[in-house]
């Protein structure tokens, strides 16, 4: 039996309700502010109740997979409120499921409500009769089929706590039409209880991090999107221990680039010069909500010392990748505040090796920052550009991006000053991201910049959802790096196989686009044009106006972590076959 059936902590109801009123009850005791998704045959009961609601506005997309886009972003920017949907089964489920995906393997909570087929009818092959639950085994924390009105209450406040508890992921209600348009008798309601992560914490564990943190020699810490809320603690760890600190891409949030001691992106051979020789001979690492995926790894080419600590709420990801000395289960927010206090009880004294590393990494950012400059044509230079764009923005606005080239190109050159400012798709790497997730970060954070770094090919699978910014004016200035191709691909093609194949986009009018949804539109084509380029769309932006900027990118040289995945890609091959790709790529190189 759920924990929210029955019990002491009940409302008195008495009498009959739909079961559409019950939905909107149980949402408006949950932190949700908006409801995203488009009403259909299957779902309208809903739509008409939430009209009603004082608290919570359903805000209509233009496509189910931007309003999946949206909600998650909304729970990735906020500190608390989860994004919920609310759409029609089958169809509408199906077009969601690549923002389903995305929140489930980033840890991302959702919450998903769905029509269902009705089930007070012995009719077969009713419109949207599929079985949502087969689909969604796979890819969520958990999926229920209402049955009855009692059950709708407790089964969304199930499903909320699932969503938020240990792993965050997404999770899905499905409530038969019948259910949601007929009344029934519901007697009692259970009182809505905030979840609040487990305090416990193996202490002998901690214990043993801290033994090994002290006696390091050349001590490290990797932070993941699981650290974001502990930014201000590993700050001071990392300055006690004398410690570079790295993100992960998801993370990059996770600890300020503005402070001295951040290194970067990952530290194997994909990551920046920095952050490289941060970590050269690291004897400890401190690694704080990461699972060691694929990205920020560099395709698993770091190498990860014997001494690692691993602090992550999801046991599961525990010697899955590197085998960790030391494992502490629990939430950040709970573990690295204990760890930080024993740390400061030992009195540490780690001053010189604090200025040494602060040296060496600022010498190297400088170093980076220099070459990119000395990379000139008639484009835009991606380093002028985030520089810039840096200059211009407030330390605590939100960057967006997509995945794609300017993904990497953002991670090794854009400064990321506050925690949940940075938003990408990260394992479930969906293209089509940054524009609906723009706009859901700007929905719940209004008074804050927001900021949408996006690839033309990114761009066209989801740009018509500026329909929906238009509507709702969420101000956002949505800078697109247009160059004709899918540049991180083709630029794999072009190390791999020197040629490239299917990667060259058909022409998009992005002027024409923005005249199509009402956005505003900016062009700007070389580097004398970023300044006021820039100005001008974050201007329009402020009042209100979503924004077009059509950037002439350079992806002419290629990132740190381009260069870095496709060699470190090779080493894994059999012998053989890297043999096989490198003999074909020299004849390649000189045949032509």
């Amino acid at each position: 039996m759920s924990e929210f059936r029955g019990g002491e902590n009940t409302i008195k109801v008495g009498g009959k309700r739909s079961g559409a009123w019950l939905v909107r009850y149980a949402l408006e005791q949950l932190p949700v502010s908006h409801t995203f998704g488009i009403p259909g045959v299957h779902n309208t009961e809903i739509y008409d109740e939430l009209s009603k609601s004082n608290t919570i506005r359903p805000i209509l997309v233009t496509h189910e997979v931007g309003a999946a886009f949206i909600a998650d972003a909304v729970s990735r920017s906020s500190a608390g409120e989860i994004g919920t949907l609310v759409i029609v089964p089958a169809a509408g489920l199906t077009h969601a499921m690549s923002g389903i995906g995305e929140a489930y393997l980033d840890g991302i909570p959702l919450l998903v409500i769905t029509g269902g087929t009705r089930t007070d009818i012995d009719f077969g092959f009713k419109l949207h009769e599929i079985d949502q639950h087969k689909i969604l085994a796979g890819i969520s924390k958990g999926s229920w089929l209402v049955k009855d009105h009692r059950d709708i209450v407790p089964t969304i406040f199930e499903a909320y706590h699932r969503a938020v508890s240990g792993m965050p992921g997404p999770v899905v209600v499905e409530i038969p039409a019948n259910i949601q348009l007929f009344q029934g008798e519901v007697e009692t309601l259970p009182a809505f209880r905030p979840y609040s992560p487990s305090t416990a914490v193996d202490e002998t564990a901690v214990d043993e991090a801290v033994d090994l943190l002290v006696k390091a020699v050349k001590p490290g810490i990797f932070v993941g999107w699981g650290a974001v809320d502990v930014d201000h603690e590993t700050g001071r760890i990392a300055a006690l221990l004398g410690a570079p600190v790295a993100t992960t891409l998801q993370g990059m949030s996770a600890f300020s680039g503005s402070h001295p001691l951040h290194a970067g992106m990952g530290f194997s051979r994909a990551a920046v010069p920095a952050a490289q020789n941060a970590f050269k001979d690291c004897d400890c690492l401190l690694a704080v909500g990461t699972r060691f995926s694929e990205i920020p790894t560099g395709s698993f080419g770091c190498t990860v010392p014997p001494d690692l600590i691993h602090i992550d709420v999801d046991p599961a990801a525990f010697n899955r990748n590197f085998p960790a000395r030391v494992r502490i289960a629990g939430d950040a927010r709970i573990v690295v505040p204990g760890l930080l206090e024993k740390l400061v009880e030992r009195e540490l004294q780690n001053e010189e090796r604090r200025r040494r590393v602060i040296k060496q990494i600022a010498e190297d950012k400088s170093a980076y920052r220099e070459e990119w400059y000395g990379h000139r044509n008639d484009k835009v230079n991606p380093a002028i550009f985030f520089d810039e764009l840096r200059k211009q923005l407030a330390d605590d606005s939100i960057l967006v991006v997509d995945d794609g080239n300017h993904t990497f190109l953002a991670a090794e050159l854009y400064e990321v000053r506050r925690k949940r400012a940075f938003l990408s798709p990260t394992d479930f790497n969906s293209m089509g991201y940054c524009i609906p997730a723009a706009i859901g970060a700007k929905l719940v954070n209004p008074a804050r910049q927001v900021v949408g770094i996006v690839g033309d090919g990114a761009f066209r699978m989801t740009g018509l959802e500026l329909i929906t910014a238009v509507t709702e004016r969420a101000g956002i200035a949505c800078f697109v790096f247009s160059d004709g191709e899918l540049s991180q691909i083709a630029q794999g093609q072009e190390i791999t196989y020197k040629r490239k194949t299917c990667t060259t986009l058909g022409k998009l009018r992005l002027d024409a686009m923005a005249l199509a949804t009402g956005a505003g539109y900016v062009s700007i084509g070389g580097n004398s044009q970023i300044a006021l380029g820039i100005r001008a769309a974050l201007a329009m932006a402020e009042g209100g106006q979503p924004v077009i900027a059509d950037v002439n990118i350079d992806y002419s040289k290629r990132t740190r972590f381009t260069r870095g995945v496709t060699k470190t890609v090779l080493k894994h091959f059999p012998a053989a076959d890297r043999i096989r790709f490198i003999s074909r790529v020299l004849v390649r190189k000189v045949t032509g």
